[in-house]
């Protein structure tokens, strides 16, 4: 015989409280090396997990440039820290999505020119330009290890 659990639904959350947060191991690099494949595909479950937590809390109209903010932030964070773990959460709370990314590691990430011709190097460019077009907010935390940005909904 069989028996099989039946629970009742679960309440999606209101789109004034819902909070997320997940840590992972990232490869330690030297400053040359390049993205290891492993942590690439992290930015990319990463990204993944953002949109679907937007489409579960109603704001799906906002997944495109919260998945390239969240790319770039996670990448910025794997390339430049030095560190092993990074910590990546999106809140919404009070009218507005932010969103974090902690590597652990102090310092101060700035927005440095890039070369015309480079392929790297404009990722902060790219999220300061989205966040302004949003109307929102962007910034370094304590000692720079947190880089976050607030979105109004």
């Amino acid at each position: 015989m069989m028996t099989t659990a039946v629970r009742p639904p679960l309440a999606a959350p209101s789109r004034e409280e819902d909070a997320m947060s997940t840590c992972f191991a990232i490869a330690r690099r030297n400053g040359s090396e390049n993205l290891p494949l492993e942590d690439a595909r992290r930015v990319g479950a990463m990204r993944r997990l953002a949109v679907a937590r937007l489409k579960y809390c109603g704001l799906q109209r906002m997944s495109d440039d919260v998945a390239v903010i969240v790319s770039e932030l996670l990448t910025n964070a794997i390339l430049h820290s030095g560190g092993t773990q990074i910590t990546f959460g999106m809140t919404v709370r009070g009218g507005f999505l932010r969103i974090s990314v902690h590597d652990g590691m102090l310092g101060n990430p700035e927005i440095c020119p890039a070369n015309g011709d480079a392929e790297t190097g404009r990722g902060l460019y790219l999220v300061a330009s989205l966040v302004d077009a949003h109307h929102g907010t962007w910034g370094i935390g304590e000692a720079g290890a947190t880089i976050w940005c607030s979105l109004p909904l």
